[in-house]
């Protein structure tokens, strides 16, 4: 694993940040995403730059490259030159490992795939309740998983159970890795977690004030 990455996540200071305000910061991604109450998916993308802002924050912009060449479809930054995947979910869903709507695509990634960069996740789990916590429900948070712990869940559970392909007959969306390979990937001894309680934070946000106030410069 990256050992400058490692750092990131034993830095006491940094971790009590990271608690505090991506909640928050998560929370204006929502409301900035939304539309009659309901979120878009576009909301993927907003966390997603929040994420790369905060490893632009700790290690500063010349070594978080940001300009990734479409092809290479898995990797979203490169920190101190190495491959980094950034992903977020919401619950215990599955995670997307490559978006495509080109069935014959997706296939021929699944039979060729091989983990070749770390993946820096947030699982978000909003406004759980204290008995949810109490019955040893884990919060989300943060998590780092090396590109070791990876490859070795995916030998020791194969590639048919790690990975999902879309159901013949349906809109094909892509390929992720399953449930059952995200709490494995999770819960291994490698991955690192900063835990998080995830709770919206109570504001009123307009998300065109901004280009509004642009607008009366």
């Amino acid at each position: 694993m990256n050992s400058k990455v490692i750092k990131f996540f034993e830095d006491e200071v940094l971790r009590e940040r990271i608690k505090d305000k991506l909640p928050h910061l998560f929370s204006i991604a929502e409301l900035e995403s939304s539309r009659a109450g309901k979120i878009g998916m576009e909301v993927g993308s907003t966390r997603e730059k929040i994420l790369i802002a905060l490893l632009i924050y700790k290690f500063g912009v010349r070594n978080v490259e940001t300009q990734i060449p479409i092809t290479e479809t898995e990797v979203d930054v490169r920190l101190f030159e190495h491959p980094v995947s950034i992903k977020t979910i919401t619950g215990s869903g599955g995670v997307k490992v490559i978006w495509t709507v080109d069935a014959p695509k997706a296939l021929e990634f699944f039979n060729s795939y091989t983990p070749s960069c770390e993946i820096l996740l947030a699982q978000i789990k909003w406004d759980l309740k204290e008995t949810d916590f109490q019955k040893g429900v884990h919060p989300g948070g943060l998590f780092l998983i090396p590109v070791e712990t990876q490859r070795r869940v995916l030998r020791q559970i194969g590639k048919e159970k790690y990975l999902k392909l879309p159901k013949v007959g349906t809109n094909p969306r892509g390929v992720e890795i399953s449930k059952d390979g995200l709490m494995m990937l999770l819960h291994d001894k490698g991955t690192k977690c900063i835990e998080i309680i995830w709770r919206h934070s109570k504001m009123e946000y307009n998300p065109y004030k901004r280009w509004v106030d642009y607008w009366k410069e």
